[in-house]
């Protein structure tokens, strides 16, 4: 099962920045433009000159935002801004977060994990993934040959094993950082050799579950196979058999799924046609929202009570707004997708198979290409996207539940684009892994 390890992790130095919550970052894919200017302004030893620097008009091969990442890394470890610690470490991480008038803490233990493939379903992934994005990764992984942000995991600890075990660490964890991520940042190494004998232990007989950063992996994959190949030969300790993570027990109170709503838009009349009682009614129950439909939290209490007894949605049109239930019918069309039944019951594949699809006429290339779909997961900025006419309709959906995401990968499935959003973030910088 997995290969768990803890490492000499690379961290700021309190001498060089006294407030963390002025240098962390986002991971690279959900950093807007003007984010990026943001967090360039905020401190000269932002991480985002690492984990996604500028381009800028007169880039070269020589001289690109990879080899300045480089150039930065190796300056900022010569001047003492950065500092790898002495001793191999496992790092418990917990992110104290709102949201919706709720407080929750998030616990995971950054570690470095070894490479394995997805055939070896000993990591195992639920999304497909894009090339462009991966190959962003691969250069910065060669000019820098480090992980400046991890991956999300998780992991089943039924008995709360591990938990058992992290909970004296997480009672003394020291809050490191403030920021837009997360209200508090805390982090408490482990180096006590017979805990990390305990922990490692432990994952050895584990598979892990990969939450968010199936581009990072696949990226790491491919690095692997270039050092392998340029050294002809790999030692199993080497660096580049490895990547970070941050694992998180499936159970942990303070994970955050949230919903990604579908905006759907270029559609022709025959089509919205197809988005009435008469046509839903043959895969759905409908039922018509009055009061609901204006109002987001009402809306979604109401959608995540029916989801509890049949896969739900709400389809809000400029004409009407509906509450579908997956039907019998609905159920035996799904039967025939091919797919296995963890995919078939997944409240978003009902609704791109039967609706998108087969009502609509939409290709798995159309919602791909995001042709006819925005995504987003604030249910008023869903809701406000139609009066606005940034809409023609809206299909607001439940969260997809972390267990069920965990059968969809067991079963080797992917989910649609889009189908999950891990909330918040993990920060970059916090600790960084050296794959040397």
């Amino acid at each position: 099962m997995a290969d768990v390890r803890p490492f000499r992790g690379i961290r700021y130095a309190p001498t060089a920045v006294s407030d963390l919550g002025q240098v962390l970052c986002p991971p690279f894919d959900v950093i807007s433009p003007e984010a990026q200017e943001r967090y360039y302004a905020r401190h000269p030893y932002n991480m985002i000159r690492l984990e996604l620097g500028r381009e800028l008009p007169d880039d070269t091969t020589l001289n690109n935002r990879y080899t300045r990442a480089a150039r930065t890394f190796a300056e900022w470890r010569k001047e003492g801004v950065l500092r790898q610690d002495t001793v191999p470490s496992y790092y418990l991480y917990q992110q104290r977060f709102s949201y919706g008038g709720q407080s929750y803490t998030r616990t995971g233990l950054v570690a470095r994990v070894r490479l394995e493939p997805w055939s070896a379903r000993v990591v195992l992934p639920h999304e497909l993934t894009l090339s462009k994005p991966k190959d962003d990764r691969l250069q910065l992984m060669r000019a820098c040959a480090a992980n400046f942000s991890p991956i999300m995991a998780w992991y089943e600890d039924p008995q709360a094993r591990l938990r058992r075990l992290l909970q004296p660490y997480a009672e003394g964890a020291e809050v490191q950082a403030h920021d837009e991520l997360a209200d508090e940042h805390r982090l408490q190494p482990i180096t006590d050799p017979q805990q990390v004998a305990l922990i490692q232990d432990f994952f050895s007989q584990r598979q892990l579950f990969i939450a968010d950063g199936h581009h990072r992996y696949e990226t790491a994959l491919s690095y692997r196979e270039e050092i392998r190949e340029l050294h002809r030969g790999l030692d199993p300790e080497d660096g580049a058999n490895f990547v970070m993570m941050v694992l998180i027990d499936v159970d942990d109170p303070g994970l955050l799924v949230l919903p990604t709503h579908r905006l759907l838009a270029g559609l022709s009349a025959e089509q919205l046609q197809r988005l009435t009682p008469e046509h839903l009614g043959r895969y759905f129950q409908t039922e018509r929202l009055e009061g609901e439909a204006g109002q987001g939290a009402a809306l979604m209490a109401r959608l995540a009570e029916a989801g509890q007894t049949a896969p739900s949605f709400a389809l809000l049109t400029p004409e009407g707004s509906w509450l579908l239930r997956l039907t019998e019918a609905g159920q035996a069309q799904m039967a025939k997708s091919g797919r296995e039944p963890a995919w078939n019951a997944l409240d978003v594949a009902i609704a791109h198979q039967l609706l998108l699809e087969e009502l609509l006429g939409l290709s798995a290339e159309d919602v791909r290409a995001g042709r006819y779909l925005r995504y987003t997961h604030e249910t008023e900025e869903a809701l406000a996207a139609l009066p606005r006419g940034e809409a023609q309709a809206v299909l607001l959906l439940n969260p997809t539940p972390v267990r069920q995401i965990c059968e969809v990968a067991r079963a080797d499935e992917r989910m649609p684009q889009k189908s999950t959003y891990l909330y918040p973030k993990l920060a970059s910088g916090l600790v960084i892994h050296p794959l040397w």
